[in-house]
C-alpha cells in the first residue's frame, strides 16, 4: 500500500513538473472571419461581429413588426423583415468601399510625404510618425497611433503590424511591407521605391475612377430594379383588400420566390458589373 501511495505521489509530482518545464507551442492565431474583416475595412474594428449580428436581427424584427402592424399580413412582414436584416451589413459594406476609395485618393500624397522626409534626412520611423501631423487627414489617426506606439515600445516591426491592422487597406499593406523590407535590408533604394509607388498609385487611381464613373449606372440600375417592386408592395399595404391576397399559402410562395429572384438577380448584376478589387494578401 505504501509503495502504491509513493508511486501516485511521484507520478503527480512528475506531471506537475512537466506542466511547467515543457514549453508549450503557441496556439495558432485564428484568421478573422468575413464579417470581422468587413468591419475592420469599414473602420469599425471596435464593433464585434456578435454585436453586428444582433443589430441585423433587431433591424429585421423591427421591420417585420412595423410591416405586420400596417398590413396585417404575416408572409409579407416576414419577407420584408428578412430583407431588412441585411441592411446593416449593406451599410457597413458601403462604408468600407467609401473608405477604400478615400484612402486610394490620399495614398499618393502620403507616399510623396514619406519620400520627401527621407530625402530630407529623417529616419524611416520618424518619417512614418510625421505623417500623423503632415499626412493626409484620413490617414492621420492611424499614423498618430503608430507614433505613440513607437514612442512607447520602440519596436518598428511590431508597430508596423499594428498600423497595418488599423488601416485594413490593401494599398496600405503594400506601403507598410515596402517600408518593412527597406528597413530590414538597409533602405538604399527607399526613395526610388517610394517615388515609383506614388506614380503607380496615381495611375491606378485615374484608371479606376474612369471605370467607376462608367459603372455607376449599372450599380444604380441594379439597386433601383430590386427596390422598386418592394416599395410598390409596401405602398399597397395600405389597401387592405389588395394586400390580403398575400395571406394565403399561394401568396406566401409568390413573396418568397419574388424575394429569392430579386436577391439572385441583384447578386448577378453586381457580379457582372463589379470591378476587380485588391485583396489583402499580406495581412
Amino acid at each position: 500500500m505504501g509503495a502504491l501511495v509513493g508511486l501516485g505521489v511521484g507520478l503527480g509530482a512528475l506531471l506537475i513538473w512537466s506542466a511547467f518545464a515543457t514549453p508549450r507551442a503557441p496556439a495558432p492565431a485564428s484568421s478573422p472571419g468575413r464579417l470581422e474583416r468587413m468591419l475592420a475595412e469599414a473602420g469599425m474594428s471596435g464593433v464585434s461581429p456578435r454585436s453586428m449580428l444582433l443589430l441585423c436581427g433587431a433591424t429585421g424584427v423591427g421591420a417585420c413588426a412595423v410591416v405586420l402592424a400596417i398590413s396585417r399580413t404575416a408572409p409579407l412582414a416576414i419577407v420584408v423583415g428578412a430583407l431588412a436584416a441585411y441592411l446593416p451589413i449593406a451599410v457597413v459594406s458601403g462604408r468600407g468601399r467609401r473608405r477604400r476609395r478615400e484612402f486610394a485618393e490620399v495614398w499618393p500624397e502620403a507616399v510623396d510625404d514619406l519620400a520627401s522626409a527621407v530625402r530630407a534626412g529623417m529616419s524611416l520611423p520618424d518619417a512614418v510618425a510625421a505623417l500623423a501631423v503632415r499626412g493626409p487627414e484620413p490617414l492621420r489617426p492611424a499614423f498618430d497611433a503608430f507614433a505613440l506606439d513607437y514612442q512607447v515600445s520602440g519596436r518598428f516591426g511590431d508597430c508596423l503590424d499594428r498600423l497595418k491592422a488599423r488601416l485594413a487597406d490593401p494599398v496600405g499593406d503594400r506601403v507598410v511591407e515596402g517600408l518593412r523590407v527597406a528597413r530590414e535590408v538597409g533602405g538604399g533604394e527607399l526613395g526610388r521605391l517610394l517615388r515609383n509607388l506614388s506614380a503607380y498609385l496615381r495611375d491606378d487611381l485615374r484608371t479606376r475612377s474612369e471605370l467607376e464613373a462608367r459603372q455607376s449606372w449599372t450599380v444604380n440600375g441594379a439597386r433601383l430594379a430590386v427596390a422598386a417592386p418592394w416599395l410598390v408592395l409596401l405602398l399597397m399595404s395600405f389597401q387592405t383588400e389588395v394586400i390580403t391576397r398575400y395571406r394565403s399559402a399561394t401568396g406566401a410562395i409568390v413573396l418568397v420566390c419574388g424575394a429569392a429572384a430579386c436577391v439572385f438577380a441583384y447578386r448577378v448584376m453586381m457580379r457582372i458589373g463589379r470591378l476587380p478589387t485588391e485583396r489583402r494578401i499580406l495581412s
